[in-house]
């Protein structure tokens, strides 16, 4: 083993157990020298600002420097930092050169991309054939986001014959890993039977693991699946808990569930002043059913909430036919009024 190599040995070492310093004085001298590995560690260290200030002029300097020997990594970073326009202009065509370059030498992370130009026609011809081999060459490398890519082109059909088992092969790899979209997704396949067997049981294992992790559709059927004690026993507060996460981060599915929940008093003490906030947020995002059970809300006098014009107003906006019942109830001037806030609510989303 040469000088070189021990000195390069050393400062990997010191890099790892975060001695940055350590490893920044023995790759410095190495880079300048002209060794490829040294100076895609030295760029490294300029990126992240790690006992130097941090400095991407000096990240790309030294990237391009061990790019330009072959050093598969470096290649991929240069490659990484013209497609984002990253103290150089963006530039699609140098990108596609260097995870070219990158890709070839087997580097995972530029097989991935690479494929994405070709799919997305960025600095080459769209090419959905080239795109999916590139796709391929990461994934089976264990690539979790080209497995996950892999999935969905598979079972959408996307350049593809549609085929749910290759789809569902490459979601099962990618969530394994722990990739947040590919848990969802199975959870998906396994509730809906999509190409395999309907099992409760897995989709809410697969839901589970993708809402803990903060997915938001995934919390949502989770929150639905203790509702119906689907594949787990039936608990209503476990549903008002995890439908509670999207709804509070504007999910207007989960707002008319939960707008349901407090309604009916399910798996929450009833109320209706909850029910009407939370039909109202799904409502604006132009839930239907959520437009309708306001109607309904507003229309009911055992609610507290008696409103013939908001109740005529949502009825309208919703196309419900208990408009007309509703009608019946209001006075001229209340069925102009309910008409002209129903008009303006219409022409204002009409905007969005």
């Amino acid at each position: 083993m040469g000088n070189t190599e021990k000195k390069l040995i050393e400062a990997m070492e010191a890099l790892n157990e975060g001695n940055y310093q350590n490893s920044f004085d023995i790759f410095k001298p190495l880079a300048e020298h002209g060794d490829p590995k040294a100076q895609f560690y030295l760029g490294f260290l300029y990126r992240i600002g790690q006992a130097v200030k941090q400095d991407y002029q000096q990240a790309y300097h030294w990237y391009l420097l061990s790019a330009k020997q072959g050093y598969a990594e470096a290649q991929y970073k240069v490659g990484l930092m013209n497609y984002k326009g990253q103290v150089v202009d963006q530039d699609y065509q140098k990108a596609f050169k260097w995870y070219s370059l990158a890709a070839e030498q087997g580097d995972r992370k530029a097989q991935f991309n690479l494929g994405v130009l070709y799919r997305r026609a960025q600095g080459i011809t769209q090419d959905h054939g080239k795109a999916l081999a590139w796709f391929l060459a990461a994934g089976e490398q264990g690539y979790a986001i080209a497995q996950f890519t892999l999935g969905g082109i598979y079972e959408n059909g996307q350049g593809v014959l549609q085929d749910y088992q290759n789809a569902f092969k490459w979601y099962s790899l990618a969530g394994k890993q722990g990739h947040i979209d590919a848990q969802h997704n199975l959870g998906c396949m396994y509730y809906h039977g999509g190409g395999i067997p309907q099992d409760f049981q897995k989709a809410f294992k697969w839901y589970s693991l993708a809402a803990e992790q903060g997915d938001l559709k995934a919390q949502f059927s989770l929150g639905v699946m203790y509702d119906n004690g689907q594949g787990v026993t039936q608990d209503y507060q476990k549903a008002f808990k995890w439908i509670s996460l999207p709804a509070e981060n504007g999910d207007a599915k989960a707002q008319f569930f939960l707008g349901c929940m407090y309604e009916d008093g399910q798996g929450v003490t009833q109320n209706y002043t909850e029910a009407i906030k939370w039909y109202t947020l799904a409502a604006e995002q132009n839930e239907p059913m959520a437009q309708s059970n306001l109607g309904h809300l507003y229309a009911n006098e055992q609610t507290g909430k008696l409103d013939y014009v908001q109740a005529h107003k949502w009825f309208n906006i919703s196309g419900a036919k208990e408009k007309e019942n509703i009608k019946k109830l209001m006075s001229p001037n209340q069925i102009t009024e309910a008409q002209k806030l129903a008009r303006e609510w219409i022409n204002e989303h009409k905007k969005h």
